[in-house]
């Protein structure tokens, strides 16, 4: 025992933090004495099925809801059985500790981490709780002079905010599964998040198109050609997109404006033609744009949406590496704060990359951000250290690259100095009309020399682009080229982007900017959001749940509802609320939680719950089922009903879809024309994921006939017979690879059209044909690397391992580079890129790993069976007995091909 308190006082001092990577990126800045292990996240949790409850609770009435709400509201939490082996490993890692630091992040999320280790590990050697936002050198330096006690505030509020997630959620999902449909879920944020979606397309469904018309008139001057438009006749304002309300599509009441119609523009088009045009007004004034703050959480994720097309998840996916590479500051943040060390580091980069004249003469400084309920306020998200590394210079790839370009670009340019531009606008006079005239010229562009912000709407980008008139004076005459009606439309609300989603919840203060992306992920996991591009459409589940809730359980899909409870976790976190009572308030009593669905499940009726009506479709009713959504109606007294495919949103769903719908589930889909080989007619259908194409009719002798999908973007209507025979021989078979000799193939498959060969796919590019493609075609497009799903290109070959004849290559995966050969990974060590490891340090790297258990193969397979030692052989068996749970296990353990149990032999 004295031995072993020797060892401790003198032992190393173990570093947790949540994650391999950040394990790897601090190891580089502590010495010897220091060894940093990685918990994998959370190490315990509130119960996520039956089986994970202990026996001697699981008779408890509260068991399934895994919160005690007669005790206080105490979690029960527990360790779930793939953490184990990382809670071993810790606990062994500090019984050779004389001290433990917990380096989880500083939010509530990463405060609970550190509270439940030292719940667990009931460490016996003195304890740190370290924090930093960026992960460079003097950061770690800096966090282990400077620890503290962990903030039990902070664990508390995580932990109020984890019971109250669990309690209605699992309070309000089994009124769902009774009244609508099994499996489906609600959630605190989530069914808020989902009500919104539903809302616009509510809107969607009562919006009324307008059509309205304008004039187009092509000028030139000095032979500089320009456009204007009409913009007043006869003394009265032409009517624009501004003048129609942008719920109802129709004209505002009280708008005195002159509505053209077809006729009347082209009238005023051929009147015009040929009259004076002459200038009668020009202004000029000089405008100034600001630079953007830096990035927080949310506007990352918008922008990153916008830009890059990554959606919340994907952001934060990636951001989190480059936090733990080292690349950046911490990502969950609702401050634009920027440290002198960061300011300094952006100017040091303005100088030398776009020279003095483009910084400010003194730094900038941004308000913190007014966000309703902001908390986690660190700093801004920006590049790490006190020299921002270029983002060319990083070696960073793929998303990872161009995240970090991003954060790189908005820091730089929100330390320059504002864009100057020039606006001109001219009115020029014909007749009695009056057209206008504007451009914008960029006088000097300042902070646009590093960054443009985005937007969510494609047309504004327009603005961003200069226009130039020819230098206009009053009384000039100009000279009218072509003179033209344009005809315009009102457009219904926008569907909301994940970009736009984001940016209402945070201004509603509904859930928290670290929780969007996993809650608009949630939504549409569990069916209830799906993506057409960019656009989030909500189903008609979506649409029967949020009704549901909406009329049953109004306050907890209510905007301001649910940012008050946002507002009570957020004083519980500062210590202002206490947070048992706060759960007693929202969960107990007769105006609770568990009370009002108890009231109100008695006053569903699930046939009236699962059916909803849409406006201007009178006729139909439709439905939610186990099979998805349908429709109902009545057909010469008879009611009849038809699935509704998947891809169908609710907003643009028309009595002519419906009707199509119903005649062919009724008389059944024209056939195209006879297969040529087995005489069997060939139908394009349509069912609950989309149109295919069908070989045969449904019979009792062929109950599932042949199908195929139609290639994204094909419309049922342009399906021919020719087109429906080559999509039923799909896959088919190009040609042989002539290095292999193994068959390349094309085919349709989940995520759309490809070409494989020996378990590799390339994707189809739009524009080409399944159909249509060559073997000469698929040949380069299987030679080039590949991209997207599945399997990474390697980013370098260095040769064939000379004992196995396995490729080396190295590849980039989650926790950096490593090399592989065979089934065999290994790291690159510390120190080591991918530019200078070479193949000899390849094969010692694999050599000392060893073949992949189970999946060596070759030489190497069989030189490790010939090395190994009969000890080892005979205690195989023994091992394997010992995990072994059955009498067949032991006996495949054993090597015996049979065993007959007693109840079999009684037999």
């Amino acid at each position: 025992m004295a031995k072993k308190t020797d060892a401790v006082s003198d032992g190393i001092k173990l570093v947790i933090v949540e994650s391999p990577t950040k394990a790897k990126t601090i190891r580089k800045f502590l010495g010897r004495d220091y060894v940093v292990e990685s918990c994998m996240g959370h190490i315990r949790d509130l119960p996520q099925s039956a089986k994970d409850i202990p026996e001697k609770v699981k008779k408890e009435k509260w068991a399934q809801l895994g919160v005690n709400v007669d005790k206080n509201f105490e979690p029960l939490y527990c360790i779930p059985k793939d953490k184990t082996k990382v809670v071993k490993n810790l606990k062994d890692k500090l019984d050779e500790a004389s001290e433990l630091y917990l380096a989880t992040d500083e939010d509530r999320e990463g405060e609970s981490i550190s509270w439940h280790l030292l719940e667990v590990l009931k460490p016996k050697v003195p304890t740190k709780r370290m924090v930093f936002h960026e992960i460079t050198k003097d950061a770690i330096q800096k966090a282990l002079k400077d620890t503290r006690e962990i903030d039990i505030n902070l664990v508390r509020a995580q932990e109020a905010r984890r019971v109250l997630d669990r309690l209605v959620g699992y309070t309000i999902s089994p009124l769902l599964w009774k009244k609508v449909a099994y499996g489906l879920s609600a959630g605190r944020v989530q069914s808020v998040a989902v009500r919104l979606i539903v809302e616009r397309e509510l809107e969607r469904i009562r919006f009324k198109k307008s059509s309205y018309w304008g004039v187009l008139a092509e000028l030139s001057k000095d032979g500089v050609s320009f456009e204007s438009r009409l913009q007043q006749f006869k003394n009265q304002r032409v009517a624009t997109g501004k003048d129609f309300d942008g719920l109802t599509g129709q004209l505002t009441a009280g708008k005195d404006v002159l509505v053209l119609g077809e006729k009347d523009a082209a009238k005023l088009s051929a009147d015009l033609k040929s009259g004076n045009w002459i200038v009668s007004d020009v202004e000029e004034k000089p405008t100034f744009r600001k630079p953007a703050a830096p990035f927080i959480t949310s506007s990352l994720q918008q922008e990153a949406n916008r830009k890059l097309g990554l959606s919340a998840r994907e952001t934060m996916q990636v951001a989190q590496k480059l936090y733990e590479q080292g690349f950046i500051t911490y990502m969950r943040t609702d401050s634009t704060f920027l440290s002198n060390e960061a300011i300094n580091a952006a100017r040091d980069c303005i100088t030398s990359k776009y020279g003095k004249e483009y910084m400010t003469p003194q730094p900038r400084s941004y308000a913190a951000k007014k966000v309703k309920g902001a908390q986690e306020a660190h700093e801004a998200i920006r590049p790490a250290g006190n020299q921002f590394q270029d983002p060319d210079e990083t070696g960073l790839t793929g998303q990872q690259f161009r995240l970090y370009d991003l954060i790189w670009k908005r820091t730089i340019a929100s330390q320059m100095v504002d864009a100057r531009q020039k606006q001109v606008s001219a009115k020029i006079t014909v007749g009695e009309a009056i057209f206008g005239a504007s451009g914008m010229t960029i006088e000097f562009p300042g902070f646009l020399r590093a960054y443009v912000e985005g937007s969510d709407d494609p047309e504004a980008d327009l603005a961003e682009r200069e226009v130039r008139l020819p230098a206009l004076k009053v009384k000039d005459a100009v000279k009218c080229a072509k003179l033209d009606p344009t005809s315009h439309e009102t457009k219904p609300p926008a569907r909301y982007t994940e970009a736009s989603l984001v940016q209402t919840m945070e201004k509603e203060g509904i859930g928290r900017p670290s929780t969007y992306a996993s809650v608009i992920g949630t939504i549409i996991d569990r069916g209830y959001v799906r993506k057409g591009g960019t656009a989030l459409i909500p189903t008609f589940t979506a649409m029967i749940v949020s009704k549901l809730l909406s009329s049953h359980l109004t306050q907890y899909v209510d905007l301001g509802f649910t940012s008050e409870m946002e507002q009570s976790l957020d004083h519980i976190a500062e210590g202002e609320l206490d947070w048992e009572s706060y759960l007693a308030s929202i969960y107990k009593g007769p105006k609770g939680l568990r009370a009002m669905v108890d009231n109100q499940e008695e006053k569903i009726n699930p046939d009236e719950a699962r059916t909803m009506s849409l406006e201007g479709m009178d006729k139909y009713k439709f439905h939610v089922g186990r099979y998805g959504a349908y429709l109902t109606t009545t057909r010469d007294g008879e009611d009849v009903s038809a699935s509704v495919p998947d891809n169908e949103s609710p907003a643009d769903i028309t009595p002519e879809i419906a009707e199509k719908l119903i005649d062919q589930k009724i008389n059944g889909a024209d056939a195209l024309g006879k297969d040529p080989k087995t005489g069997l007619p060939i139908y394009v259908l349509s069912g609950r994921y989309g149109p295919y194409v069908q070989l045969g009719d449904v019979s009792p002798e062929d109950d599932k006939p042949k199908r195929a999908s139609l290639p994204p973007g094909t419309q049922p209507e342009q399906v021919d017979l020719q087109m429906a025979i080559d999509l039923l021989a799909l896959p088919r078979t190009l040609g042989t690879h002539p290095g292999t000799g193994k068959e390349i193939k094309a085919g349709l498959g989940r995520f759309g059209p490809f070409v494989v060969h020996d378990g590799d796919y390339r994707s189809i590019p739009k524009g080409e044909s399944v159909i249509t493609i060559t073997f000469d075609r698929a040949m380069e497009m299987l030679s080039q690397p590949k991209k997207g799903r599945g399997k990474a290109a390697a980013l370098k070959d260095l040769g064939a391992h000379p004992d196995t004849g396995d490729q080396i290559q190295v590849f980039n995966g989650p926790y950096g580079p490593y090399i592989k050969s065979g089934k065999t990974n290994a790291s690159l060590p510390e120190g080591t890129t991918v530019e200078t490891v070479t193949l000899e340090q390849a094969i010692g790297l694999i050599n000392e790993k060893g073949p992949a258990k189970g999946k060596g193969k070759g030489k190497a397979k069989s030189a490790a069976k010939a090395k190994a030692p009969k000890a080892a052989k005979a205690a195989a068996p023994k091992k394997s007995l010992k995990s072994a749970e059955t009498a067949a296990d032991k006996a495949k353990a054993l090597g015996v091909k049979k065993v007959v149990t007693r109840k079999s032999k009684k037999k």
